[in-house]
């Protein structure tokens, strides 16, 4: 049976990327351009992916896990030396393979779609895909003859000054049928100015012995960007984002300056929402329809349901229900739920606690371990003292209670329903329902104290 696999080429340092990180662990919107790769060839139905693997092996296949099997290429001597490295798990099948690098984030998987059905459609033994590049310099020059058949690929450093002004570029991807592939590896030399196994001089062995070579030339340049150092890295991130952006907005996203709101490849966002400049989105956050994202805004890992606001506020790995909002200057630090209709004013801080559906903390507070019941008034200034110096402990405090501005909750604490706590005090014990707590000095006088200093207050 025909199987369909891929290989992605995985084992570069990337010297120019100037790191300790391996280069195909450098991230874009969200992901490591070798996870890029390995989404878009997953929507393609591969039979067999095979990611070939070199300097920081092991952190690769951490990135990558499960989703392909490995091969470790252990010295590195060119692109034909990496594939034969995957000789033994696919030599012996019949089908077609693809190779792609592990550094080119911007493919998509309708491209690889249309690269296998043209090299079935041509009924090739090896299927180039090329591009026309508005600067070629770096690249491998495709070469035809007057017919417009592909005769060979010149790497850059091999190319002649006729060759070099060619502007058809290789883009490092190819189809191969398979059995053939691994046949004419075991062909080339590496009698070149690198002293390296090339993968395209398969090209020009399978020409040579009248196997039929197509090359379909993709209308997108940028979509083949590989990325060598930082410059390029900045530069896919920009074109990926705005890639991201389109989609969005196609599906019925408002976008006030798309140029300057940065947005995760996994991120999800619902119709008749508005997002401000400045805004990034990352990780996996979902947000509903119908919310309005402030300037500046911060969101990661988060869910955020319909008809929220978030006003210039950072939101990490928490929850907010049908129409809360939060800010400005706010902040929900990890595992904190907000019910519906909850308001979080400005320079609030919730950590790891759950906020009742209708509860209102209005300004300049700390929410830390706590659970608050529904529709509590949270004065200005109260501080949940959540942490002992040694264990941070829980407070509860029950539906319908008035919490005084400047008051401190000293954990562990349970306040129940409909309490009140006057203002400026320190709890230190629980409260009953219905009852009201003070805990602060009484108040004294010292008549004509104003008299007695020693200066002239004037």
């Amino acid at each position: 049976m025909a199987t369909r696999n891929t290989i992605i080429l995985a084992a570069g340092k990337g010297t120019r990327m100037k790191s300790k990180l391996y280069k195909v662990l450098h991230r874009l919107c969200g992901k490591s351009m070798v996870d890029h790769v390995l989404t878009q060839v997953e929507k393609t139905n591969m039979d067999n992916v095979v990611t070939i693997v070199g300097y920081g092996a092991e952190s690769v296949e951490e990135e990558l896990g499960d989703r392909t099997k490995y091969v470790v290429q252990k010295e590195q001597l060119g692109t034909g030396h990496a594939v034969l490295q995957a000789e033994d798990l696919l030599a012996d099948l019949d089908g077609t393979t693809m190779v792609v690098s592990g550094d080119t984030p911007l493919f998509t998987a309708q491209t690889f779609e249309n690269l296998f059905k043209y090299h079935e459609d041509k009924q090739a033994k090896a299927t180039i895909l090329t591009s026309k590049a508005p600067d070629p310099t770096g690249y491998g020059r495709i070469i035809r003859n007057e017919l417009g058949i592909v005769t060979k690929i010149v790497e850059q450093k091999d190319a002649t000054a006729d060759e070099a002004t060619i502007n058809e570029i290789n883009t490092g991807v190819y189809v191969f049928d398979n059995q053939a592939l691994f046949k004419a590896l075991h062909q080339i030399t590496n009698d070149n100015a690198q002293g390296e196994y090339y993968l395209t001089d398969v090209i020009e062995i399978l020409k040579d012995q009248g196997d039929i070579v197509a090359a379909y030339q993709m209308a997108d340049f940028y979509e083949s960007m590989g990325v060598n150092d930082r410059v390029a890295l900045s530069k896919a991130t920009k074109i990926m984002q705005a890639r991201i952006n389109t989609a969005h907005m196609k599906n019925g996203v408002s976008m006030v300056n798309p140029d300057d709101t940065y947005i995760d490849v996994d991120v999800q966002i619902g119709a008749d929402t508005i997002v401000e400049p400045g805004v990034q989105l990352k990780g996996n956050t979902v947000i509903g329809e119908d919310c309005f994202i402030g300037a500046n805004s911060e969101i990661r890992n988060s869910t955020i349901h319909n008809g929220v606001t978030v006003t210039s506020s950072m939101i990490e790995d928490s929850e907010m229900m049908d129409g809360s909002n939060i800010g400005p200057d706010s902040h929900l630090r990890p595992q904190s739920l907000i019910g519906e209709n909850v308001h979080l004013g400005n320079f609030v801080e919730v950590k790891k606690s759950e906020i009742g559906a209708g509860t209102k903390v209005g300004h300049l507070t700390y929410v830390g371990n706590a659970k608050l019941g529904k529709n509590i008034n949270v004065g200005c200034g109260v501080v949940f003292v959540n942490y002992d110096g040694s264990k941070k402990h829980e407070t509860t405090v029950g539906d319908d209670s008035f919490i005084g501005s400047n008051s401190n909750l000293v954990a562990p604490l349970n306040v129940a329903d409909h309490s009140f706590i006057a203002a400026g005090s320190t709890i230190t014990d629980d409260i009953n329902q219905y009852d009201m707590a003070i805990a602060r000095a009484r108040q004294t006088n010292k008549a004509g104290y104003y008299k007695k200093l020693p200066y002239d207050a004037d």
